[in-house]
């Protein structure tokens, strides 16, 4: 199942079709998956910026052609067996990498994705990204296969990574499988399944899955607004930030939320030049 497919089968339990992802999953791969629901779509984009977390089965020996197990296998080679090897070159992948985006992926290449030109035989020029890998750790080594945690940033491909320590390692490798297990601040253990969403739903208890906007993006400081300061920022109008929170510190350009006096999401915005300038605005102005 394609992370669009999960979308398409989500807003058919919902019946909308305002349903939309934070960043697709291999189609190979399990796990978190964070969807976005009637106007918090408009979220999407601040959610995609998220570190990401996986548990991977690295499998030494085999190199295919996509980096995961449901690739072309594209070479055989005798695997690494040297435990302490096989951490070094693990761990040497922590920090700011340059990784090559593999051809099975969704990058745009003169207006097409990889992944349709693959499809053809075509093999085109990529260009190095830069991606964090923040943590790797191995949970268990027993060669030909590895199995390892780890936490990066948005946009690296965990089966390239898996690649790349084949070919450090000089044995070839590739993902036997991989679980995503947090998308930011959301983990596995409180994900829910199709058949689970669509049991709440029949209950009526969608609540209990659904998180509020003014949650969703839990890192990002909030400040209150009433009266006149609520309605020129339902109005897209930029408010002085000291009088909406005169003991606020943020940086130049931060995000924050703008919640009502019941803590529903108002609007998003940034703070710029010592005034609140509101990005996207959720809730229309209180009718007069």
């Amino acid at each position: 199942m394609t992370s669009h497919d999960c979308v398409d089968a989500v807003r058919r339990i919902l019946r909308t079709r305002r349903v939309g992802h934070t960043g697709t999953l291999d189609p190979g791969a399990a796990g978190v998956l964070v969807l976005c629901v009637g106007s918090a779509t408009r979220l999407s984009e601040f959610l995609m910026e998220s570190d990401k977390s996986y548990r991977v089965e690295l499998a030494l020996g085999v190199s295919t052609h996509t980096g995961d197990a449901y690739g072309e296998v594209v070479e055989r080679r005798e695997p690494e067996r040297d435990c302490a090897r096989i951490r070094q070159v693990l761990e040497s992948f922590v920090g700011r990498i340059q990784q090559l985006p593999p051809m099975v992926s969704a990058v745009h290449h003169e207006g097409r994705r990889l992944y349709e030109l693959a499809r053809e035989g075509v093999e085109v020029p990529r260009t190095p990204r830069e991606v964090t890998v923040y943590e790797l750790r191995v949970l268990r080594c027993e060669p030909p296969r590895v199995l390892f945690d780890i936490t990066c940033s948005k946009g690296t491909y965990v089966r390239q990574l898996c690649h790349d320590v084949g070919e450090k390692l000089g044995c070839g490798a590739h993902a036997a499988f991989m679980v995503r297990t947090r998308v930011g601040a959301y983990t596995l253990e409180e994900s829910v399944t199709l058949e689970e969403l669509e049991e709440e739903v029949a209950a009526g208890r969608l609540d209990r899955v659904l998180t509020p906007g003014a949650e969703a993006l839990p890192g990002v400081p909030d400040v209150e607004v009433t009266g006149t300061l609520r309605a020129a920022i339902v109005n897209g109008q930029a408010v002085p930030l000291w009088k909406v929170a005169p003991h606020l510190q943020v940086p130049p350009s931060s995000l924050v939320k703008v919640l009502d006096e019941d803590g529903r999401l108002l609007a998003l915005g940034r703070a710029e030049g010592g005034k609140l300038r509101p990005l996207k605005v959720f809730r229309p102005p209180a009718s007069s």
